[in-house]
């Protein structure tokens, strides 16, 4: 899959993102379009972007064709967890030297191949291009062809050099690759009419596992799942569900929308933190699939479900009532954290609008209220300057933030893909209620807000010093005199 301008313009304005509903050329979101900067791929770039949509298969090796360098892109610091292979966690590299950037680097590539599949036996080895092969122009194309042909494994090209954009970009390249070499090159066992297609939920600190037994209980399976705890042959018959579900998530819209146009699969998006939201996601795609039948066993199992979540809520909700937090987050978790917390009784009074679509601004809107604040940007200073104004009691956010709350004296939560407790489903409620209760009532911070021993030492030192001052200049205790002219 040769990353050409058309290719970058095409997925940049997908017609599934809501940045390009608006009517006009006028009215589409001109930034959608435009191309990082060298030295600016803040938040992650296209390489980045494109490894963390496709390194949660589980049974794929992971090859980065590049100076070794590429390959320390956090790899072990995502929270993605399998219930099965651990062939994704190993980092593979081609590690190219000076001698390979000289002369090129398709040999070493092609020698690599040959050794992760003699080696590890995977499913299938996934390519990685960096930024510093496609410079020297690299086929990697043509390399993964001649790879798969002569040691009989799938080779999958992924083009996803980190100077083509941002990270966004690269989830919908990472998308774009298994469209083109992975979807529809398998046929599943059997088929039911409640196939369905998970995508873009990653299995972040196990979350799928407290959403998929629920899909279970209703007869419902999950045909794929992209990509989170998946394996490559289940993604190869990806194209036979009856419907794709994506998981609050515009990252692999471009999958979802070109499924729907080749294969005729309708999709549907909906989040999965919250009582209200996990409840309006059953019902969502027992609408979808039509089954009336369906549609009573998911009331049935919403109403045992949240009956059991009441209870195992109650102490927790009487403890987090009224608790103000900033919340600062990227993409739909601005919004859909929104709904878990105020499920507890928490008010958000300002979240971020960084990465969100203008369909999660308005929701941010209705969920906010009037008084709520919505950063565009949220640098340290900024935050500090929210959480003082609104007298917020805790911040929610990645894990690069969590200084920020420690110079505010205030809990902290991490939300990014680096925690290691799911929130998601009805467990998962249980879980973030926890989390924020014990973060929250911590002995700890009422005693890093207090007085420190040595400031106190230094105010009483500081007031004997103006007293003796003040003997000094008046040995006598006489009333001071009057200023000239006063």
């Amino acid at each position: 899959m040769k990353m050409t301008s058309g290719k970058i313009n095409e997925l940049l304005t997908q017609p599934g993102c809501e940045h390009n509903h608006k009517k006009g050329e006028k009215g589409k979101k001109k930034a959608c379009q435009q191309q990082a900067q060298p030295g600016a791929a803040q938040g992650g770039c296209a390489f980045d972007g494109a490894s963390i949509a496709l390194v949660p298969i589980t049974d794929v090796a992971h090859l980065v064709h590049g100076p070794i360098a590429c390959a320390g892109n956090s790899w072990g610091s995502r929270g993605s967890l399998s219930s099965g292979p651990m062939t994704y966690k190993m980092g593979f590299t081609t590690d190219l030297s000076e001698n390979d950037i000289i002369f090129g680097g398709e040999k070493k590539l092609y020698k690599a191949v040959h050794e992760v599949k003699e080696r590890y036996n995977p499913a299938a080895v996934f390519v990685y291009l960096t930024c510093v092969t496609a410079l020297i122009g690299d086929d990697l194309d043509a390399v993964c062809r001649a790879a798969s042909e002569k040691f009989e494994i799938p080779v999958i090209p992924v083009s996803s050099p980190g100077f083509v954009g941002s990270k966004n970009l690269g989830n919908r390249i990472g998308g774009e690759a298994l469209l083109e070499y992975v979807v529809g090159t398998g046929e599943p066992e059997y088929t039911t009419p409640y196939d369905i297609n998970l995508i873009g939920e990653y299995n972040i600190a196990g979350e799928m596992w407290g959403v998929t037994p629920l899909l279970e209980k209703l007869g419902i399976r999950v045909l794929a799942k992209i990509t989170g705890d998946a394996r490559y042959q289940e993604i190869t018959y990806a194209h036979r569900a009856k419907l794709n579900v994506m998981i609050c998530s515009k990252a692999l819209i471009n999958m979802a929308h070109k499924m729907q146009e080749r294969y005729g699969i309708p999709y549907i998006e909906a989040s999965i933190y919250g009582v209200e939201d996990m409840n309006n996601l059953l019902r969502a795609i027992a609408a979808q699939l039509g089954d009336d039948d369906l549609k009573a066993r998911v009331e049935t199992l919403i109403a045992t479900e949240t009956a059991q979540l009441t209870a195992a809520l109650a102490p927790y909700r009487q403890r987090l009532q009224g608790k103000r937090v900033v919340l600062y987050t990227g993409g739909v978790k601005s919004w859909s954290i929104i709904s878990a917390a105020q499920d507890l009784g928490i008010e958000v009074v300002a979240t971020s609008t960084k990465k969100s679509t203008e369909e999660d601004k308005a929701r941010i809107k209705d969920l906010l209220g009037k008084d709520g604040i919505m950063l565009q940007k949220g640098n340290a200073q900024e935050l500090l300057k929210v959480i003082a104004k609104t007298k917020a009691d805790m911040l929610i956010a990645g894990g690069r933030n969590q200084y920020t709350a420690l110079k505010a004296r205030i809990p902290f939560l991490d939300i990014n893909q680096e925690r290691h407790h799911p929130y998601a489903g009805y467990l998962g409620m249980i879980e973030m209620a926890k989390e924020l209760d014990e973060a929250l009532h911590s002995p700890i911070w009422q005693q890093v807000r207090q007085e420190a021993p040595w400031e106190k030492a230094e105010e009483k030192a500081e007031g004997r010093r103006q007293k003796a001052e003040g003997e000094i200049q008046n040995p006598r205790g006489n009333p001071p005199l009057p200023l000239p002219g006063g």
